[in-house]
């Protein structure tokens, strides 16, 4: 299940990944309280689409290129918007030839008293991240394995913020890792938004994932899926889906309101489906 980024980057999993990210940090920036978001599996932050790896599968043209071409009217174009300002800011015009991985997309909507912390493994995407935040007092880059930031770097000093996980799936065990990561995370911070990616291919392993995480004994985790095709006789990235724990409350309503243009935006041929489901209940109140 490889999914090395640079041959994928802006592709619909990006596109729909992105309006998630987007809209929590846009319900974080409500208070004026700092916060911080933790990019676990950070990247090397801008993708270069002109480049051979983005060229030779195209991905992306099917993705951000075709929602930036498309007519959005209402609400839904005005939830999208910081999404696609942020991308059209490492662009000229409207010619989509660079996308903006997620922590340079999130360093675009950072005020001025929040912060990220980058963390990546792969010695030349750190060195990319380090010269792309060069100078940057907002951003702090490390080397390191995102797994291991789960348990060493939560809860950030802000208390406040949102714990993005985004593994490349290049090794087998990775749904494993998620859970298992986010059940440790959440001891040590039961109060920071978390929000989980991962890729419908394996349908099977998707279910045990979903279970796992029902069993996980953590509380209020949104599940969010859309699939642009049904599925292909030979596993293939069919879908994308978001684990969100500790959702902002108006991000269901928001999402009700954008999966349907991103199912009608990203589908081939009509056959998109998308979904929202509550997989864990909300945590008890304390009296």
């Amino acid at each position: 299940m490889n999914y090395r980024h640079a041959f994928h980057a802006g592709n619909f999993a990006d596109v729909v990944k992105h309006t998630v990210l987007v809209r929590i940090i846009d319900y974080l920036k409500r208070k004026e309280k700092a916060f911080r978001v933790i990019d676990t599996h950070a990247g090397t932050g801008l993708y270069d689409l002109s480049r051979e790896e983005a060229q030779r599968t195209g991905e992306w043209r099917d993705g951000i290129a075709r929602l930036v071409t498309t007519k959005i009217e209402g609400e839904a174009a005005s939830l999208f918007r910081p999404l696609l300002d942020s991308v059209l800011a490492v662009n000229q015009g409207n010619e989509v030839t660079r996308y903006p991985g997620s922590p340079l997309l999130v360093r675009h909507l950072l005020r001025r008293q929040d912060r990220l912390t980058a963390i990546e493994l792969h010695p030349q995407d750190v060195a990319a991240l380090k010269t792309l935040f060069a100078g940057d007092h907002q951003v702090r880059v490390i080397e390191l394995d995102g797994w291991l930031a789960l348990g060493a770097h939560v809860p950030p000093k802000e208390k406040r913020g949102l714990v993005l996980v985004d593994p490349p799936f290049e090794k087998s065990g990775e749904f494993e890792r998620l859970v298992d990561g986010l059940k440790r995370a959440y001891r040590r911070w039961p109060g920071g938004i978390y929000a989980l990616w991962y890729p419908i291919k394996d349908r099977a392993a998707v279910a045990a994932f979903r279970q796992a995480l029902k069993e996980s004994g953590v509380p209020d985790i949104l599940d969010i899926s859309l699939e642009i095709r049904p599925p292909s006789p030979e596993p293939r990235l069919d879908g994308t889906g978001m684990l969100v724990v500790n959702p902002p409350y108006v991000l269901g309503r928001e999402l009700e309101i954008l999966l349907p243009v991103l199912a009608r935006t990203l589908g081939e041929r009509g056959a998109s489906r998308f979904s929202l489901t509550q997989l864990t209940g909300e945590a008890p109140v304390s009296p």
